[in-house]
């Protein structure tokens, strides 16, 4: 089970895989589970600078694993359980204090396009197709998942997602919001070069970007006001923010090491 969802780590870029290619990486239970679980160690490796999310077999994902649900979803009772482990998973991309790049060829529908909007960018290419079936399937979204939808595409574009049930292809997917970047070769290709550009900026400057416009966007900046402070008080008295000022004035590139 463990081969469902595969991580590696290279020049400080973590690439978190789905690997069920036979099933274009329908989501299990089990595997919810374990996204969760890899998205809050990757917050204790230090080596991490960003974390591409991706799929195998040329889709990003199909979505929840549908054949499943008699088992593990058939009544009230698992269905909030499964639900507790689908947010679970979408909560520790959503807060995964770094940069975080959806590579979306082919299918990211359903939960794959939920995981995928969890990210902070959504990188597509010619065969991406997004959307989100719940009205064909007698499904209502969280709103957790439909306020990720929201904040990307708008009330009217959300609603036009929901109530069709389509699957959009490339252009339309990026009209609404739901793909933010395009590469000509492939999604992966796009996400790694991403990936490559920011991992070389310094992480503490990352994190707290990333936790001031998320207050923001949830409308908590004065509950997080002491911790954004605590960030820039670190930020100032780092090592990384004395090499940016001598890399600057050397007329180099800096060498940042996350403290």
């Amino acid at each position: 089970m463990s081969d469902d969802v595969l991580v590696t780590l290279e020049d400080g870029v973590a690439t978190v895989t789905l690997n069920r290619p036979q099933k274009r990486n329908a989501v299990s239970l089990a595997m919810w589970r374990r996204i969760e679980r890899i998205f809050i160690d990757l917050q204790k490796n230090s080596g991490v600078r960003a974390v591409i999310l991706t799929g195998t077999g040329g889709n990003f994902c199909a979505g929840a694993d549908i054949s499943e649900f008699g088992e593990v979803r058939s009544d009230v009772a698992s269905g909030r359980v499964y639900e507790d482990a689908t947010e679970a998973a979408t909560i520790a991309i959503r807060d995964f204090p770094l940069p975080t790049i959806a590579a979306v060829s082919g299918y990211g529908v359903g939960g794959g396009c939920g995981l995928a909007l969890a990210c902070d960018f959504r990188v597509g290419d010619s065969s991406t197709r997004m959307g989100i079936p719940a009205a064909r399937l007698g499904i209502i979204y969280s709103a957790l998942d439909c306020g990720l939808l929201y904040r990307a595409v708008g009330l009217a574009n959300a609603k036009r997602v929901l109530f069709t049930g389509r699957f959009f292809p490339l252009d339309a997917c990026v009209g609404m919001g739901l793909i933010n970047n395009v590469h000509a070769q492939d999604a992966l290709t796009g996400a790694r070069e991403i990936a490559q550009e920011l991992r070389t900026n310094a992480p503490l400057s990352l994190r707290g970007s990333k936790l001031v416009l998320e207050a923001l966007d949830a409308h908590r900046i004065d509950e997080k006001e002491a911790e954004i402070h605590a960030l820039i008080d670190s930020a100032l008295e780092s090592a990384d923010y004395r090499e940016g000022a001598r890399a600057f004035l050397e007329k180099r590139s800096p060498v940042f090491v996350g403290r």
